[in-house]
């Protein structure tokens, strides 16, 4: 076997889908992205925080939507987003939530050994499980990759599933 498929076989490709966040770009395994669309209209709901922009109608699923700009406090909460703003449907065994980004996120293909297992003191204190899978280096570019199913705590997630679902029983005892 040639020495570059030998390397080939030992460093696994990762496909990740990179956005913008701030000034940062960052990466979420595309496995995890059920699909991105330009952002649909967004209810607001009561007593959420503020990343929490609302819930949305994505092809018939009633989702929250979340701004990880805010999230991460990568811009004030005043500031708005562009007119025209992407969400990326992540997908989770018990449910489905929208990130937004400013701009169209990109594929990208990179090897697993590019990827640098991140710093302890950059991970958020306040999240129990880490949410940064680690740091990929490519060229000039630093990409934070993301571990979306890491990313919002058990008694957040049951509150938008919670919020999501009594949203939707009330839209359809409406119509």
């Amino acid at each position: 076997m040639p020495e570059s498929e030998k390397i080939a076989k030992q460093d696994p490709i990762i496909q990740l889908i990179v956005f913008r966040l701030g000034q940062e770009e960052y990466g979420i395994r595309i496995e995890q992205v059920k699909e991105v669309t330009i952002t649909p209209d967004i209810a607001r709901m009561p007593k959420t925080p503020a990343f929490v922009k609302g819930i949305a109608n994505l092809r018939g699923d009633i989702i929250a939507v979340i701004d990880l700009e805010e999230r991460f406090n990568l811009r004030a909460a005043d500031q708005p987003m562009p007119a025209v703003s992407y969400t990326m449907a992540i997908e989770a065994k018990e449910y489905t939530i929208g990130i937004m980004v400013r701009e169209v996120p990109q594929p990208l293909s990179i090897a697993q050994s590019v990827i640098e297992k991140a710093p302890e003191f950059i991970q958020d204190v306040n999240i129990h499980d880490k949410y940064i899978e680690g740091i990929a280096k490519i060229g000039p570019r630093i990409i934070v990759v993301l571990d979306m199913l890491k990313l919002l705590t058990p008694t957040e997630i049951m509150q938008l599933q919670t919020k999501a679902t009594s949203s939707a029983a009330d839209s359809r005892t409406k119509s």
